[in-house]
């Protein structure tokens, strides 16, 4: 199939190219960006006027529900409202049921997810056993499975030495151990410490929760020469501590979520479930030190954190309900409202959903994908498409995923996603495209 994208504004944030051009594509990958051969003769043609040509989007957090929680969403839902949103490949952590601890239950997960010719879902095996803390997994089998790294989802590890030893392990095989900094005593909250969470009488949970854990996390790598991605930070002391770190030389990198990015615990408001989430909403002074340290670099990407809820689980006492929201398809369009009103710009905005989660993933991708989160003559044709000057309101009853709970319902968001193309195929087509 040879496809031909016509007019569009082209933006490869990688390298900075920014230019109107056409892009040719032909059997998943793209054949020429500009000029096109006189001989090419297209089956389709996109006309991308008005629209910008982008990388598709990588995001490097999605639950998507399934094997084990059907009810909160499934891979068909979850994998079209990532096409929908423009996410072409997305990383899973291994908190499904059962846990993604074995190759064959790696392997079934990817099966059922390429049968569904959608994004492409790339699995991160658990770094324990059950993620109950003690023993390790088969990494070396994992990896082989498909996994690309190794994480505890949202479960902290109370044994600092099976941590040690799990970093000393994925040192020697050049593995990356992705975690979530939270204390396991002090991280049992459901809202951030402060004054909110005095006044609503709410558990909270103190920033100290992440820091003594980066602290534990920073020592350990120096010791053992391991590489670690950082999900989720959340306060303003993390990204310090994160800045430091990088001065230093460690090989770590991190990301914040689209809620921690744009919502405050005030958010909250009186009790308002949709903000149950985790990390909790910290103050305005860390979401600003986030802000500052996505557009800075020091923050490497921004992720949906997709975590569908179903109704019942949300519909309960703020203390009792399940945290999560959806979010693959307010990705985009959270991430051109950071870059318009930080002063960022639209090609960081991109940045930090493409080629910087691309970045993070390196070599994991495998020589297969070596050029997701890039338009590159050559690389596998993995598009977005949209329309930078088209709002819309946020409609959580119109959210393709299976979970509607979402703390920006009636949010206007900059950016209407057009098109979503994966290995060249059109895998999402708006109505109004």
């Amino acid at each position: 199939m040879k496809l031909l994208i016509k007019n569009g504004r082209v933006i490869n944030p990688a390298t900075g190219f920014d230019e109107r051009a056409d892009v040719a594509i032909a059997a998943g990958r793209i054949v020429s960006i500009g000029a096109v051969a006189a001989d090419f003769v297209p089956n389709k043609t996109i006309d991308a006027t008005g629209c910008v040509v982008a990388p598709g989007l990588v995001d490097l957090s999605v639950r998507l529900r399934e094997p084990g929680h059907e009810h909160e969403g499934m891979l068909a839902s979850e994998l079209a409202a990532a096409v929908a949103g423009g996410v072409t490949s997305l990383v899973c952590p291994p908190d499904t049921d059962p846990v993604l601890d074995e190759p064959g239950l790696v392997e079934m997960l990817k099966f059922r997810a390429e049968k569904l010719h959608q994004s492409r879902v790339f699995p991160l095996g658990a770094l324990t056993r059950g993620l109950r803390g003690a023993a390790l997994t088969e990494m070396a089998q994992l990896t082989e499975a498909g996994c690309v790294g190794f994480s505890q989802a949202d479960v902290p590890l109370e044994d600092t030495q099976v941590l040690m030893r799990a970093l000393q392990y994925a040192a020697t095989f050049g593995y990356t151990v992705w975690l979530r900094p939270q204390d396991m005593h002090l991280g049992k909250g459901v809202v951030a410490s402060g004054p909110l969470a005095t006044r609503l009488g709410l558990s909270g949970v103190p920033v100290a929760a992440e820091t003594i854990a980066l602290h534990t996390i920073f020592e350990l790598m120096r010791s053992t020469g391991a590489r670690v991605h950082l999900c989720r930070i959340s306060s303003a002391a993390g990204v310090a501590l994160v800045a430091q770190a990088k001065a230093d030389g460690l090989r770590v990198s991190c990301d914040v979520s689209i809620n921690s990015l744009h919502l405050t615990d005030t958010d909250i408001g009186y009790f308002d479930s949709r903000m149950r989430l985790e990390p909790p909403l910290r103050q305005q002074r860390d979401r600003d030190a986030l802000r500052l340290g996505l557009r800075d670099g020091t923050v490497d990407a921004l992720v949906s954190d997709h975590t569908p809820v179903d109704e019942d689980a949300k519909t309960l006492p703020f203390a009792e309900a399940e945290p999560g929201a959806t979010g693959l398809e307010l990705l985009l369009g959270l991430a051109c409202k950071w870059g318009d009103e930080s002063g960022a710009g639209l090609v960081r905005a991109l940045a930090v959903l493409t080629s910087e989660p691309a970045r993070v993933l390196g070599s994991a991708l495998g020589a297969l994908h070596a050029s997701a989160g890039q338009l590159v003559q050559g690389g596998v044709a993995d598009i977005c498409i949209f329309n930078s000057a088209s709002n819309w309101t946020v409609e959580p009853c119109a959210l393709r995923s299976q979970g509607k709970h979402t703390p920006f319902s009636g949010y206007e968001l900059p950016v209407h996603v057009c098109w979503t193309l994966v290995a060249g195929q059109v895998a999402y087509e708006a109505h109004t495209a």
